[in-house]
């Protein structure tokens, strides 16, 4: 048996364990890296095993990537093909439900326009090349010859967790750098930051199940914000039973969630901060709610911001307000939320702290705010990307001081505006790899370009950034052979990186699946018996059953919170006469961000508001359309100072009159025969502006004139109006009209 003896410490790093399991496992003994613990013949599919029966589908038990919530899901496999996916019961973060996100991975996994062979940029242009030449370039330009080192290498990823996560860590330790840029256009790094001013930790668990009523400003809980498909399990509870949950949304332009609210409010954009101080003003003064367990220095902000002078900033009636604050009062417990247009402007973070205050004071952290723990092997946890990232990575880029640039999971030439100028920037990078499955717009500009297995082809581990009460490992397994037989494992780039920097600490590692069984085997308790040597060999029956439970839990202790409040003055947005509007620009459960542009599946998936199909489209209040004098399917003129828009108009009630929403996902150059040239992108005509607090881009706090383009546009959607004209949905009568109608005596 070949060994690779070294350092505990070192070992216990490469693969991932720290915090509790390092504490349980000691550090004082030797450890063996081994590839041939745990080493299992593989049958042809030609000589299948005996539970593969022709015609019948067996499930195995994998993880979603198509966004960051790491929901578990289950493909069907018949005849070496995976035909559907489903949610995976035993995950506590889905219950075995999934969107219709999770669902379209089956096109990703078998989309015409996926990356085959790996490509290299001669002349200009990209062409393509052997693997060998591709990594030998890599060893040239990045390897310990290269003369690169230190911060002018960097990794550019989307969200990444579990030993993914290790090995890129490994990687830039290696290189003698620590930039990692993390990038995701939807995040919640406002509300994490908050929550971890206020409570004392940054991901609490949320129970809606458990609230009274629900006020949430902007967090779109069904359809994007965080975990979405958890959220909708606690909302069936929130709703059943004798006594039904209440929801109020509020919110500039209408989500799914909000499309599902009993009160459903319009709130001037960049307001919802005072709006919660103003509800707190009536539960304090007009509802004598005992306001002790706040500052004095709170008290007083909130004394400012009475029922009329709320009213006149955020547009919302003073008679609504009250009504809302009496429900929070009678309703408890209840639970506020704030994401979305609430966190994005440059008093973000402000507004999310109001409405944390407005927890605080209802005695709702404790009861539907429960505190949660940290997971407890941080190496393996979740580094959530948000988008001060993508600014701090055009600056870098434009001073000169990056000469290397890896990147995976995400597409910044696509989600930044176009006042950055990260075109250019970008391209003065001397060397740029692209890890990818298809050819976004950073991809098409990148020098190497490395096709990776889809997520269904794939080994990995990953860990969801907001978990409830039970932690858990989500497992990624193969649920076929790879389509193309020149894609490759993302882990098994990754080690070959590590292997390319550290020669020596990788040999006995053969791949990324003996990776997993390593790491996993250095954990007492997993994959061995507690008090099991270390070169004891691997429980090849707990790994088959971890697999097929596409989890492992592990421990959780759970702390107290420390709750305090300091709450800044909001200042309301100023009027800006020529930009009288405010641009949203609203992410929806299809698209996403534009990473599911390329699914033809999703793109003719009806909006969940509009009903519009393959295209993008502006909502306006009908008193803003006929004050511009537009009707439905007009092209509408968006323009904000860093830019112009044209796209057509649909005109409905469900958003504030000052107000227009254009959702992301569409306006891509690149990315296949399905997302190319299709739409409009309204990221790209955001203006420059920044969460004070957190740095976040303020997505929501672009202010744009609008006017008639003066031609109709082509606008496909679902059915045809959203209006009544007065009459009722169904009529009832009784028996006996019914008879008379009829001619009966």
């Amino acid at each position: 048996m070949s060994k690779s003896e070294f350092d505990r410490r070192d070992f216990l790093k490469v693969m991932g364990v720290s915090g509790v399991a390092a504490t349980v496992a000691g550090c004082d003994m030797p450890s063996y890296i081994t590839s041939e613990e745990g080493a299992e013949e593989v049958i042809p599919y030609l000589s299948p095993e005996e539970y593969v029966i022709p015609g019948v589908g067996v499930w195995y038990a994998s993880t979603c990537l198509q966004c960051p919530a790491g929901c578990g899901i289950r493909g069907r496999v018949r005849e070496g093909r995976v035909l559907k996916l489903e949610g995976n019961p035993t995950m506590s973060l889905n219950s075995g439900k999934l969107c219709q996100m999770g669902q379209s991975a089956l096109q990703s996994h078998y989309n015409p326009d996926r990356l085959t062979t790996p490509l290299m940029r001669k002349d200009g242009a990209l062409a393509e090349a052997t693997w060998e030449d591709a990594l030998a370039l890599m060893e040239e330009k990045t390897g310990p010859s290269s003369g690169i080192s230190g911060h002018r290498f960097a990794w550019y990823t989307g969200s990444v967790s579990g030993h993914q996560n290790v090995l890129l860590k490994a990687h830039l330790e290696a290189m003698g750098s620590s930039n990692h840029f993390v990038h995701e256009v939807i995040n919640t790094r406002v509300w994490q930051a908050v929550c971890k001013e206020m409570l004392g930790q940054s991901m609490p668990t949320l129970r809606i199940d458990k609230a009274g009523l629900v006020l949430s400003f902007g967090a779109d809980f069904l359809g994007t914000w965080m975990s979405p498909i958890q959220f909708s399990a606690q909302y069936a509870a929130f709703r059943s039973g004798d006594e039904r949950g209440m929801l109020i949304q509020a919110e500039p332009s209408m989500s799914l969630t909000g499309a599902n609210a009993d009160l459903w409010v319009a709130v001037r954009p960049g307001t919802e901060g005072i709006m919660a101080l103003g509800l707190a003003n009536v539960l304090i003064h007009k509802e004598r709610m005992d306001a002790s367990v706040l500052p004095p220095e709170t008290q007083e902000l909130i004394a400012r911001y009475n029922v009329s002078i709320t009213s006149r900033i955020t547009g919302i009636a003073g008679d609504r307000l009250i009504r809302i604050a009496r429900h929070l009062k009678n309703r408890s417990p209840s639970l506020v939320l704030a994401g979305g247009p609430a966190a994005g402007h440059t008093t973000g973070f402000e507004a999310v702290q109001a409405a944390m205050m407005l927890n605080i004071l209802l005695g709702n952290v404790g009861e539907t705010i429960e505190a949660n723990a940290d997971f407890a092997f941080p190496q393996l946890a979740a580094l959530g990307g948000g988008t001060t990232d993508l600014n701090r990575f055009a600056h870098a880029a434009g001073s000169g001081q990056l000469d290397a640039l890896f990147f995976d999971g995400s597409n910044p030439l696509f989600g930044a505006p176009d006042h950055m100028n990260l075109n250019e920037k970008f391209d003065a990078i001397p060397f740029k790899v692209a890890f990818s499955t298809f050819m976004d717009e950073t991809t098409a500009r990148a020098d190497v370009v490395l096709p990776i297995a889809s997520a269904i082809e794939d080994w990995g581990t990953h860990v969801a950034a907001y978990q409830n009460e039970q932690h858990e490992i989500a497992f990624q397994q193969p649920l076929m052979e790879p389509i193309h037989p020149l894609t490759r494992s993302f882990g098994d780039l990754l080690l070959a990186l590590n292997a390319m920097r550290s020669p020596g600490t990788y040999d006995e590692i053969d791949d990324y699946y003996g990776y997993l069984q390593s790491a996993l085997g250095a954990i007492p308790g997993v994959l061995k018996g507690e008090d099991a040597a270390e070169d004891d060999p691997l429980d090849i029956q707990l790994w088959n059953q971890i697999l097929q439970d596409g989890r492992l839990e592990v421990p959780a202790e759970t702390s107290l919170f420390t709750t305090s409040v300091s709450i800044k003055d909001i200042t309301s947005p100023p009027t800006d006469e020529a930009f009288p509007y405010y641009l949203v620009p609203t992410p929806r459960s299809s698209l996403y961000d534009g990473r599911h542009a390329n699914l033809p599946w999703l793109q003719e998936a009806p909006d969940q508001i509009s009903k519009v199909v393959w295209t993008s489209w502006a909502e306006i209040h009908p008193v803003t359309a006929s004050k511009l004098g537009l009707e439905e399917g007009d092209l509408i003129r968006i323009t904000s100072a860093s830019g112009v828009l044209e796209v057509p108009v649909y005109i409905f009630k469900g958003i504030h009159t000052d107000v227009v929403c254009v959702p992301m996902g569409q306006g891509h150059t690149e990315y296949g025969r399905y997302a190319k040239g299709r739409g409009v992108n309204p990221l790209k005509i955001l203006d420059p502006g920044e969460d004070t607090r957190t740095g976040e881009l303020a997505l929501y706090g672009t202010r744009v004139g609008l006017a008639a383009a003066g031609r109709a546009g082509r606008m496909v959607k679902m059915g045809n109006t959203e209006s009544q004209h007065g009459r009722k949905i169904v009529a009832t009568i009784t028996a006996e009209q019914q008879r008379r109608n009829e001619g009966e005596s």
